[in-house]
This record gives structure tokens, C-alpha cells and sequence, in this order.
């Protein structure tokens, strides 16, 4: 059974998500400014830097389930998922700064980009599988989870939007901008320290609760076993849903934020949209993580009602549905010719409007399906015996890293098929080549959303199913209550 019966303190729900903010961290870093650095600062081939992300991601996806059953079989007096996350931050921090930080502000070669990239993923899924692992053992109850999710996302996103305000109010600014090489080494620092309080702060606020020897010792973990477990796991039907809507969710959340910069800069022409009655120095860039952190705010409101009304399949459909065509609008009515004038504060507060209210509905898409995997666990765990939290959601992670790499590699791919070049500047590149751009992106973003909806809305365990099968397990279990009290 789970850790607390009824509500959540409010408290620990904030202690739980704040280990998220390592992952938006993280997915900042990687999603927005990467590419960006390694190719248009250093000078790299767009199409191999993507390549090299994709590989990275696709052997930390492998890796992942391997963490994950470790995770599930660590033994110990401080519980299953708390001496990985004392363990693993340190050296994680480390390498994110040696990722930033190129002797000689020289580019890498392919192999020794590809490397660092590997040791990062690696760490950081040493963080992340185990923490979110912790969720459904903390509670059972379906309205509880969709809270403890929302926390997560608000934290992840809280901690990526910081580092966007940091990037570009603080770091990228003059004329050097984003092509600031010298800036980044500063942004490497600042985010390995966020990562380090993220992780071991949320672990000791949770260690009261979860540090206690698990009630049944696992086998000895072996590497035969682990892929069996994994393999029977994964072969559950309602993941296999799942894992259709969210491939191609994260294979449209990984092309829409390598490409965030160029979109901005080459198409809105943001960092060139100054505002009336602000320094010159304040552009529409400037506050494009303020307009972010709305639409995680407006994300946090409407989520809990959707899924209170709508259940979570069809909350993840009408977010996907919904998030499509806001998208979709401004590039359509550019192309077409409908758009107000780039530059003018009237774009500027039309893209801001529709980014606004479509982000925070394609979190929810995010959200919906990140907590359906909780209710899987106990389809899984009625099915078998077993609890695999850790092989679950590092299956999550699985999917989510293969995807979004390959929305990565999609990105430039495209950015080559455009061909925008590596010294191209808003000012200098051919119309043709931001139209190609504008269509690649958002048709492809499109048709990716749509099949994120349909098979998410199509997720097979409805509130009702879950809440019997919790009650049938409640009934059969075991537990200690002074053992799971959370004061």
C-alpha cells in the first residue's frame, strides 16, 4: 500500500515536485540552447550536433529500464529510491559544467560531444527515475496524483523558466547575444548548483517518509532478469497506449523546443520587438520565459478540473486537440499573408496570446499521460504481484528520450533542409528558407499531436476501473501503519 491514506500535506507535495526542477533544468539546457550553442557558437554541423543528441538519448533510453529495476531492488534502511538520489547529483553537477565548457572555446569532435552528452543523461536519469518513482508509493488515490504530477510539472517548468530568465535577461544580452560563447560556462554553473539543491533538497525533505527498509526484500538484481521484468512489463496493454500517444507527444515537444530559438528569433523576430515604455534592452525575448511561466501557471488551474470532469484520456485529447491549433495559427496566417507586421507590438501580443493558452494545453497533455503511468503500476501490480514503479516510469523515460531525441535529429534535419546556414542572420536569410521552415515545423507538429490525442484518448483505465482495483488491493495487502504515517 502506499505511504499516506487521504490528502497529501501540502507541504510535501512541494518537497516531492522541487526534485522536477533538476529535469527542467535539464531539459532546458538541452531542448533550447544546445543545438543553438554547438552549431551557430561553435560552429558545429546542425545536422551532426542532432545526430549526436539523438544517439546520446538512445543509449540513456536503454540504460534507463536497467536504472529503473535497480532502483526497484535497492534494499536498504533508507528505502528503494533515497541512496540514489544522495548519490548521483554531485557528479551529475560536474559533468553539466564540462558540457558548457569547451577548452578553447573550440568545438568537440562528433564522438567526444556524443560522450559527454551520454555521462549527462545517464546521471540525471540516476535522479529523476528514482524520484518519480517515489509518486505512486506515496499515494494511491487518483484526484492526489494528478496534484502531485501538477507539482512536478509546475517545478520542472519553474526551473527551466528561471534559467531562461537568467539566460536571456542576464547572460545573452548585448550585442553578442546568444552567440555570448563566454556566457555559457556561467550558465553550466548556475545549473548544476540548481540541480544539486533540487535533488538532495527534495530527498531530505522526503527521507521522514520514505527512508524505511522496504517491507519485502526483491531478488538479486541480474541482467537477464532485469530485461524479462522489463519486457513483461512493458507488454501491459494499457502502456502500450500509453507509449503510442506519448511518442509522438515527445517527438513534438523535442522539435518544438530545439527549434524554440530559431522560431523566435528567425520568424517572430522577438529579440528585434522592442516594448513601448521599457529600456531598448528589453525585448519580446526578454520576457518570452515570463509568457512561459503564465502558461505553466494557467496549465497548474485548469488540469485538476479537466481530469475532475473529464477523466484523463479525454483531458489528454482535448489538450492535444486544443494545443494544435493555437499552434498552428500564427504560422498559418503568416504564410498566408494575414499577420500583422513582424516586429510590431501587435505580433508581439498575438504570439504571446495563442503561446500562452496552447502551452499550457500541451502540458496538460504532458500531465495526463505522465499520470496515467501511476495507474498502471497497479493494473500491473493485480496482474503479476510484483510493484515495478521504477521499470514503469523509466519506460516513461524510455519512450520520452527516444521521441524527443528523435524530435532533436527531426530539427537538423530540418533546419538543414531549409538550409538555414550556420551564419545566418533575421536580417540576411532568404524568405524562401523561413517559409520552408515554417511548413516543416508546423505540419509535422501537427500530425504528432493528433496521434498523440488519439491514442492517449484511447488509454484504457477509467477513474472507476482504478479506484476498484485499488480497493481489491488495499483488501489483500499486508501493511504497517506506524510505518507509513506522515506527520
Amino acid at each position: 500500500m502506499s505511504f499516506i491514506n487521504g490528502k497529501v500535506p501540502l507541504r510535501l507535495k512541494l518537497i516531492h515536485g522541487f526534485g522536477a526542477v533538476a529535469f527542467g533544468v535539464k531539459d532546458t539546457g538541452f531542448s533550447f540552447f544546445l543545438l543553438f550553442y554547438y552549431s551557430q557558437v561553435l560552429g558545429m554541423d546542425a545536422g551532426l550536433v542532432s545526430l549526436a543528441l539523438l544517439l546520446a538519448l538512445l543509449v540513456d533510453a536503454v540504460v534507463d529500464p536497467i536504472i529503473g529495476n535497480l532502483s526497484d531492488r535497492t534494499y536498504s534502511r533508507w528505502g528503494r529510491r533515497l541512496p540514489w538520489l544522495y548519490a548521483a547529483p554531485i557528479p551529475l553537477a560536474f559533468a553539466w559544467v564540462f558540457l558548457w565548457t569547451q577548452p578553447g572555446a573550440e568545438a568537440p569532435t562528433f564522438l567526444g560531444l556524443f560522450g559527454i552528452c551520454v555521462v549527462v543523461r545517464l546521471l540525471l536519469s540516476a535522479c529523476e527515475v528514482p524520484s518519480i518513482s517515489l509518486l505512486p508509493e506515496i499515494t494511491s488515490d487518483y484526484v492526489e496524483r494528478t496534484t502531485l504530477f501538477r507539482f512536478r510539472y509546475l517545478s520542472g517548468w519553474l526551473g527551466g523558466i528561471l534559467m531562461m530568465i537568467i539566460a536571456y535577461g542576464f547572460l545573452f544580452t548585448g550585442e553578442s547575444g546568444l552567440l555570448n560563447r563566454d556566457a555559457y560556462f556561467t550558465f553550466g554553473v548556475i545549473g548544476a548548483v540548481l540541480m544539486v539543491i533540487s535533488v538532495v533538497g527534495s530527498a531530505l525533505g522526503q527521507h521522514k517518509l520514505v527512508a524505511q527498509l522496504p517491507i519485502t526484500k526483491p531478488a538479486p538484481f541480474s541482467l537477464k532478469a532485469c530485461f524479462s521484468e522489463i519486457t513483461e512489463a512493458f507488454s501491459e496493454r494499457a502502456f502500450l497506449f500509453f507509449a503510442a500517444g506519448g511518442l509522438a507527444a515527445y517527438i513534438g515537444q523535442g522539435l518544438n523546443f530545439s527549434l524554440s530559438n530559431y522560431l523566435n528569433v528567425f520568424v517572430w523576430r522577438l529579440d528585434a520587438t522592442s516594448l513601448p515604455g521599457l529600456p531598448e534592452s528589453v525585448t519580446g525575448l526578454s520576457i518570452y520565459p515570463l509568457i512561459l511561466f503564465l502558461s505553466v501557471v494557467l496549465m497548474f488551474n485548469i488540469v485538476g478540473p479537466m481530469h475532475d470532469r473529464f477523466g484523463k484520456p479525454k483531458s489528454a485529447a482535448i489538450g492535444a486537440i486544443g494545443g494544435t491549433i493555437l499552434t498552428i495559427i500564427p504560422y498559418s496566417a503568416l504564410l498566408f499573408g494575414f499577420w500583422p507586421e513582424l516586429g510590431s507590438l501587435t505580433s508581439l501580443v498575438m504570439v504571446f496570446a495563442l503561446l500562452t493558452i496552447g502551452n499550457a494545453l500541451n502540458i496538460v497533455v504532458m500531465v495526463s499521460a505522465s499520470s496515467m503511468i501511476a495507474e498502471i503500476v497497479e493494473a500491473y501490480l493485480e496482474r503479476t504481484g510484483v510493484r515495478a514503479e521504477g521499470a514503469f516510469y523509466s519506460g516513461n523515460w524510455l519512450v520520452q528520450k527516444c521521441a524527443t531525441g528523435f524530435g532533436i535529429f527531426l530539427s537538423g534535419q530540418f533546419l538543414a533542409f531549409a538550409a538555414l546556414s550556420s551564419d545566418a542572420t533575421p536580417d540576411t536569410v532568404a524568405p524562401g528558407v523561413i517559409d520552408n521552415l515554417i511548413i516543416l515545423y508546423a505540419g509535422t507538429t501537427a500530425v504528432l499531436m493528433l496521434i498523440a490525442g488519439y491514442w492517449l484518448g484511447r488509454f484504457p483505465i477509467s477513474r472507476e476501473d482504478h479506484e476498484t482495483r485499488v480497493a481489491a488491493l488495499s483488501k489483500s495487502e499486508t501493511t504497517d501503519p506506524e510505518a507509513r504515517v506522515f506527520e
